[in-house]
């Protein structure tokens, strides 16, 4: 099994409920894949630096998974298939963070 860092990135017009949604179903596709999702921070609705799809903002959502190499490929296919998701990124890591993304940190010194 290797470990992935994977970032979707949702169309703008959803609702925080809806990535959430959209975030539980990919969780649940990559359970079906023989995987597990370790970790999930939604980033929030961010601004693009240029426009995609006619969207000039966009919500994030990282999740930390474990799952077979093999597999990495069909999850990205579903990925393009989703109407709602604009973007992703998936990277391979040799560990897992088990302490919060830059991004949750700065969005909780924000919040401060």
């Amino acid at each position: 099994m290797a470990y992935y860092e994977s970032v979707l990135v949702f169309r703008q017009d959803l609702t925080e409920s809806q990535v959430k949604e959209k975030a539980a179903k990919f969780t649940d596709i990559i359970k079906e894949l023989g995987g597990e999702v370790k970790s999930s921070e939604f980033w929030g609705l961010k601004n693009l630096a240029y426009v995609i799809r006619k969207n000039r903002k966009a919500h994030y959502v990282m999740l930390n998974i474990e799952l077979p190499g093999s597999q990495i490929t069909e999850l990205e296919r579903r990925s393009r298939i989703d109407e709602d998701v604009i973007r992703f990124l998936n990277v391979r890591v040799e560990e897992l963070s088990t302490t919060p993304s830059v991004m949750m940190k700065k969005n909780t010194e924000e919040a401060e």
